[in-house]
């Protein structure tokens, strides 16, 4: 079979990873394409596009662009004429609206690699519009993923795909080759510096907790507001390799207002670093609560308390390390990912009863 994986632009994180892996793997042997735009603003591409085999889409990107998103649909459906694919394999929303527009007697598969509902940066008109697009597409698509089973619970609760077929697929995640740190305690955030991510409440843990070490990595629009209001403690130092990263902390913090299933949490844990997240999306799910690290709301108090305790045990922090590289190594093989993948694609063109 033929596969065209579509997505608006491939910017560092973990969908992008995602979407690199099933492009490059090639679940079940299939052949693979990736059709995307390019990074706007300050984003940066993800390194693993290099190599990946890719037809550009130049007017698509995650902006609401009217006139660029017409251009984009008309590019897009060029690409899907020329290249005569089996399967048109979708990711995240503006991807996911125009793919599946496009008429054609391939199969539609759109994955939602989290959801807007939380996202602050999304005006209640604008989650309305999502939505509403949503589940017209969704009618239009022959399978639907959710990366978390709690994201799939909660699109499916908002009335998106709520009679069609839907299966989660965690993703599938290479341990980094780390070494395990034994300095001073620093708790580490690592994420797009974006509204939807919360960097300020991981400044506001920080500022609660002067005698302890932070360290923010990534990039993003906020940026330079974080910097601006760092307390002492708090180290922003922007774009970070991960394997470095995770070799300098001892716990890992997510403030997130939105998250679907986190890369960045997922190589902590395999890199034995527990993890104190709030409970959105299906961090649940990559987190055994109080066995590999915290799950809480989203509130101050209760991250600081997390942290706090963590800090002040280190017997606590070997235990819980331990406990989720286990885990993670169980539950986010990268081979389960793509046999997964190459088990729905298959089963999109069996015969039914």
């Amino acid at each position: 079979m033929k596969v065209l994986h579509v997505i608006a632009r491939m910017n560092v994180g973990g969908t992008a990873r995602y979407v690199g892996d099933l492009v490059s793997e090639k679940p079940g042997g299939h052949q693979t394409l990736l059709a995307t735009g390019f990074v706007q603003g300050s984003e940066v591409e993800d390194d693993c596009v290099k190599g990946l085999p890719v037809v550009r889409i130049p007017s698509m990107g995650r902006l609401i662009n009217p006139v660029a998103d017409l251009r984009a649909y008309f590019e897009l459906k060029r690409a899907i004429r020329e290249y005569q694919p089996d399967i048109v394999h979708s990711h995240t929303f503006k991807a996911g609206l125009l793919a599946r527009l496009v008429r054609g007697s391939h199969k539609r598969v759109h994955t939602f690699h989290g959801h807007l509902f939380d996202d602050q940066s999304f005006s209640s008109l604008q989650k309305f519009v999502i939505t509403w697009a949503e589940r017209f597409n969704a009618r239009r698509t022959d399978l639907l993923i959710s990366v978390g089973s709690k994201v799939g619970v909660e699109l499916r609760a908002a009335g998106i795909g709520a009679n069609k077929p839907w299966i989660s697929i965690a993703p599938g995640v290479k341990p980094l080759a780390t070494t395990p740190y034994y300095g001073d305690f620093v708790v580490g955030w690592m994420a797009r510096v974006t509204s939807v991510k919360n960097p300020m409440l991981a400044v506001e843990v920080a500022r609660s907790l002067p005698s302890i070490n932070f360290v923010m990595a990534g990039g993003g629009d906020l940026l330079d507001q974080v910097r601006a209001v760092a307390p002492a403690n708090l180290n922003v130092i922007g774009w970070a390799d991960a394997t470095q990263f995770w070799s300098s902390v001892s716990v890992a913090l997510s403030t997130s207002d939105n998250e679907g299933m986190p890369i960045a949490l997922i190589e902590a844990h395999l890199a034995g670093i527990p993890v104190i997240a709030t409970d959105v999306g299906s961090n649940a799910e990559v987190i055994e609560d109080g066995a590999t690290g915290f799950v809480c709301v989203k509130n101050r108090d209760q991250l600081v308390a997390a942290v706090q305790r963590l800090a002040g045990d280190a017997d606590l922090r070997q235990k819980m390390g331990k406990a989720a590289s286990e885990r993670a190594l169980q539950r986010f093989s990268p081979a389960l990912m793509l046999e997964s993948h190459a088990s729905a694609y298959v089963a999109l063109f069996r015969p039914t009863a």
